[in-house]
């Protein structure tokens, strides 16, 4: 059975059944996404996995893989291991993915600038918890703790992501 469509529209995620509400990069949609633009990109992307932080909760499904210490995520686009998951140590530009905050205790990864990656084109579009309601992110979509457990319990791997240029009402 193929995984349901998640559509981004004005008022939030379209998922079945529901609209969620969610935030995203701090300066908006994009056609043209670059590294550190702080823009969402638009296209149809796919969900390829799960991370979650097990000392902070289960997993969310079967297919969600731990995070462990010194899991890292690459950004640094002079790196071949740019826009991949990474181990300390780690010399490059990276983000750490068990932060002290609970931003990335789940995330939705995207297939984003992946296979292979493109240097300077943007790295880890992920699906994750927003630090408030509507707060704009660095590039990533963001939504409310219960609604991203309640999204990645149901989502699967194949999972498509549609952002349009212009999202509709929906």
């Amino acid at each position: 059975m193929k995984p349901p469509d998640l559509i981004l529209t004005p008022r939030g995620l379209r998922c079945p059944g529901r609209i969620l509400p969610c935030a995203i990069g701090r300066s908006g949609l994009c056609g043209d996404k670059r590294e550190g633009d702080g823009a969402t990109p638009c296209g149809t992307h796919t969900i390829t996995g799960c991370l979650y932080r097990p000392d902070r909760l289960p997993a969310p499904g079967p297919w969600a893989v731990a995070t462990r210490p010194g899991d890292l995520w690459s950004d640094d686009a002079a790196r071949p291991d740019y826009n991949s998951l990474v181990r300390t140590p780690h010399t490059g530009s990276h983000e750490n993915l068990r932060r002290p905050d609970p931003l990335y205790d789940i995330v939705l990864l995207t297939d984003w600038n992946l296979c292979p990656a493109t240097p300077g084109r943007g790295s880890a579009i992920f699906v994750h918890q927003w630090r408030k309601p509507r707060h704009p992110t660095e590039g990533c979509i963001a939504m409310r703790r219960d609604h991203l457990i309640w999204l990645a319990a149901r989502a699967a791997p194949g999972t498509r992501l549609i952002i349009p240029q212009v999202p509709s009402l929906g």
